[in-house]
């Protein structure tokens, strides 16, 4: 399967236009000057973030863009029109790369944030520019400068407050379907979650913060292994994530088991994104006796030795979800604060957010070497290997 946040595209600037090389010519005017006009500029290319978009699917149909290329000048003085501007729509959250150098670009995280990606060529001089005292008649032009052509990588991150985490079946779209709007698929069977779900979730009149579902994590992930490396990628630009643990499985697992799976395949696949501030939730409580649980989190602390702050609801019941939310909500505006009031730390927080995309990439692309190595050697194949799955927002 083949989830669609990643695409290649090649962008190609307008050229600029050619000088024109011309001479006055007039009834009764002898020996008119040079008045060949300048070309226009070629048309650039910009992206734009658009929310309207939330996948990048579209750019698998139509990999190439060319801008408009500028005019050549005219006689008469006359400067050739420029070429129109070209602007793609992307997604909001879309990171663009140079493919050959792997070089950031730039980010699309706001809405109606634009990026140049392909300069468009300069004009060339028509002969009248070179017109001077010692020269009167001069028989010299220029071409316009070809456009920049660039190969581009976009990858489209979900841009989210609070991602959640968890081995499949903890509850995740259990979670996030009883706090906002958004309804993914929520089964009694492990990977029902095939891609990220976005949840807008509100607290109180004016405030609400975004949440994302992302496929659950098996062990083996960090080496290909199941579906959630492909996604782990989208919990790079959250400020808290929520590692949800099923407290009575139906194998009968052991809980504290699953949440050791869980941080070792996420330091694994990033030791920055491992250090991301993390609260455990202990879901479907209403499963559990309260002598049970509350031995489970007596293990939580001692044998784990978990300090961060932990939280135990019931998604189904919704109980104890709204006391999560304002908490997240807090955490989320003062977050918010910092960032306003430090550039410092916004620096900080930017510096870090890159670290971890170079070590998402990193595994990604160690990842998909594994993968590739077992099909060659006769693994199981990918079935659904063409099939397009687009995000579901709220």
């Amino acid at each position: 399967m083949k989830f669609v946040d990643e695409a290649e595209i090649i962008v190609e600037a307008g050229k600029g236009g050619n000088g024109c090389l011309s001479f006055h010519r007039e009834k009764f005017i002898d020996r008119g000057g040079p008045d060949g006009g300048n070309g226009g500029d070629g048309g650039s290319i910009y992206l734009v973030a658009d929310v309207g978009l939330n996948t990048l699917v579209d750019f698998r149909f139509q990999p190439r863009y060319r801008a408009q290329p500028g005019e050549s000048g005219r006689k008469g003085n006359s400067t050739g029109a420029s070429g129109s501007d070209l602007y793609v729509k992307v997604p909001v959250g879309t990171s663009v790369y140079e493919a050959d150098t792997q070089e950031l670009m730039g980010d699309l995280i706001h809405k109606g944030q634009t990026l140049l990606v392909a300069q468009g060529g300069r004009h060339g001089l028509g002969n009248a520019v070179f017109k001077s005292s010692v020269n009167r008649s001069p028989r010299k032009t220029t071409n316009g400068k070809p456009g920049e052509v660039r190969r581009l990588q976009l990858q489209l991150k979900v841009v989210a407050d609070v991602g959640l985490l968890g081995l499949p079946n903890a509850g995740k779209s259990s979670l996030i379907a009883a706090v906002s709007s958004a309804r993914p698929k929520v089964a009694d069977y492990p990977f029902t979650t095939l891609v990220p779900n976005l949840g807008v979730v509100r607290v109180g009149d004016e405030s609400s913060f975004v949440m994302a579902d992302i496929p659950g994590l098996i062990e083996g992930a960090s080496e290909g292994a199941g579906l959630g490396i492909r996604f782990l990628k989208h919990l790079a630009r959250t400020t808290v994530l929520l590692h949800l643990v099923d407290v009575a499985p139906p194998d009968g697992s052991d809980p504290i088991a699953a949440i050791g799976v869980i941080i070792d395949e996420l330091e694994q696949f990033s030791g920055v994104l491992g250090q991301r501030e993390r609260w455990l939730v202990l879901n479907k409580i209403d499963l559990l006796a309260p002598e049970a649980l509350a031995e489970l989190q007596t293990r939580i602390r001692e044998e784990l030795g978990w300090e961060g702050r932990l939280f135990t609801i019931s998604a189904a019941s919704r109980q104890g979800t709204r006391e999560l939310c304002e908490a997240l909500m807090e955490l989320i505006s003062q977050h918010h604060r910092e960032l306003d009031e430090n550039p410092d730390l916004r620096e900080a927080e930017q510096q870090r957010q890159r670290e971890m995309e170079h070590e998402i990439r990193e595994s990604i692309a160690h990842a998909r070497t594994l993968w590739r190595e077992r099909r060659q050697g006769g693994g199981e194949d990918d079935d659904d290997d063409d099939m397009d799955v687009e995000y579901v927002r709220d």
